[in-house]
């Protein structure tokens, strides 16, 4: 029977927004998955966007490779959060996959969200 835990993002303090510092792969850290391959992450993330100008983000979803890992969003100036990864899965194995984000700004767009660890 599989159990469900709600947990931070890993690249999170205490379950705070992280802020992407990052302008170019690879990104700023957001969650680092597990490494156990019955474990799947459900991931949901929110972008916020504090500046007045329109930024472009980029999630690196396991990986860098363009176009296969990047999910790339325009986010709006100063309109609240906006859902940018709807609970994805990403696989434990022995190696973690890591998302991560960058974006056109620095320290502009703060992410947030949580992880639904699925253990099989």
């Amino acid at each position: 029977m599989a159990t469900f835990s709600k947990i931070a993002l890993s690249g999170s303090t205490d379950g705070r927004m992280i802020k992407v510092a990052a302008t170019a792969t690879a990104g700023t850290t957001i969650h680092t998955g597990s490494t156990t391959a019955t474990t799947f992450d459900e991931v949901w993330l929110y972008a916020v966007n504090s500046s007045a100008s329109s930024v472009k983000l980029t999630i690196e979803y396991g990986g860098v490779t363009s176009p296969d890992d990047l999910i790339e969003f325009t986010v709006q100036p100063e309109s609240g959060l906006y859902l940018i990864v709807p609970g994805l899965v990403i696989k434990g194995n022995a190696t973690a996959l890591i998302v991560r984000a960058f974006a056109g700004t620095a320290n502009v767009i703060n992410i947030a969200g949580y992880v639904n660890r699925i253990t099989a």
